[in-house]
């Protein structure tokens, strides 16, 4: 089986030859690959070549857009700085005080932004090098991820207290341009598209159910409308807000090593719902040894019954030996 197939096969409950692979892989991409992280980030055809490359070399079942949170970020107007072999960061926030920036917020067009088309184009090489062979991933922002991005974690924590009904603008906005950014990735050959909502996971379960799950499961039933499967990333401890995650109908729900719960989100998957994670990137992946790396991915594999796709919780490291990635990937053979 290739890729595509297994990862298909395998979220449908179907019997496969192993379980599908599907590290994240992005700073460390540029560093085995040779690719400077900044052409990894901005150009389009860089990315592809690389992301296909390593996906190869490591025998990946996967492969992705992902690279940065800023794509979108950027095409709403946030300065963003590409430093030579280092991820991106802001140099300024776009949103500094809510009762008057956020109504100049609008939703951007994909032709005027250089990242979020350089997106589509990424998926679109993919098809045209690898659809048959990869699972091939778009990405969007989640709404409080975005948020978050926009106004600054800290500042975005206090408006969800102290100006909801700005936030609830802001993000209606932003799921206007996640959903036709959804929609173009899809239409460029997208397999399934992942939503990373990371700063859902420092919010708590009331308000993420006030500010995201609802939003997470229009972005999820939108790119199923399209007739593509839906990821659901959050960094952290998710353990409290796991059952509505789930509940989203995301078909991958993917768990950092923060959450340790494993049998009992297991128990929550609906049919056609798998798990992937959540060894940790850095302790067990990066620094453990082949042995416990494979160690790892049974006891996982135990607690969930065979349902999680077999990955770190969040991205793997650069710095992380070859040899333990392979034995990573060597593990899904179980």
């Amino acid at each position: 089986m290739n890729g595509l197939e297994r990862t298909l096969e395998f979220i449908k409950g179907n019997r496969v030859d192993r379980l599908p692979y599907h590290p994240i892989l992005m700073r460390i991409v540029s560093e085995l690959t040779g690719v400077n992280y900044r052409d990894f980030c901005l150009d389009p055809l860089i990315h592809s070549d690389a992301a296909i490359r390593m996906s190869e070399m490591l025998d990946c079942d996967w492969v992705t857009v992902m690279s940065d949170p800023y794509a979108e970020a950027e095409a709403f107007g946030l300065p963003v700085a590409y430093p030579d072999n280092a991820m991106p960061h802001e140099t300024g926030l776009l949103i500094m005080d809510p009762s008057t920036d956020i109504d100049n917020l609008t939703v951007p067009r994909l032709q005027d932004a250089h990242r979020m088309r350089g997106r589509v184009e990424q998926i679109e090489h993919f098809v045209r090098l690898c659809k048959d062979r990869f699972f091939i991933v778009g990405w969007v922002e989640g709404p409080m991820a975005e948020y978050a991005d926009l106004r600054g974690l800290g500042p975005a924590c206090l408006d969800l207290f102290d100006c909801p009904e700005r936030v609830h603008q802001a993000m209606d906005v932003i799921m206007e341009n996640a959903l036709n950014f959804i929609t173009a990735q899809v239409n460029a050959g997208a397999h399934c598209i992942g939503i990373g909502d990371a700063a859902c996971s420092q919010i708590g379960p009331e308000l993420y159910e006030t500010f995201a799950f609802e939003r997470e499961r229009e972005l999820v039933a939108h790119t199923h409308a399209l007739g593509a499967l839906a990821k659901i990333h959050i960094c952290g401890n998710t353990t409290s807000i796991m059952p509505n995650v789930i509940e989203t109908g995301a078909d991958i729900i993917d768990v950092d090593h923060l959450a340790t719960d494993m049998a009992g989100f297991a128990a929550l998957l609906k049919p056609g719902q798998v798990l992937c994670g959540n060894a940790d990137p850095v302790s067990i992946i990066a620094k453990g040894s082949p042995e416990r790396i494979r160690q790892t991915v049974r006891t996982i594999h135990e607690q969930t019954r065979g349902r999680t796709i077999v990955s770190a919780g969040c991205e793997i490291p650069p710095g992380t030996p070859v040899a333990n990635l392979r034995a990573f990937r060597e593990a899904a053979g179980l």
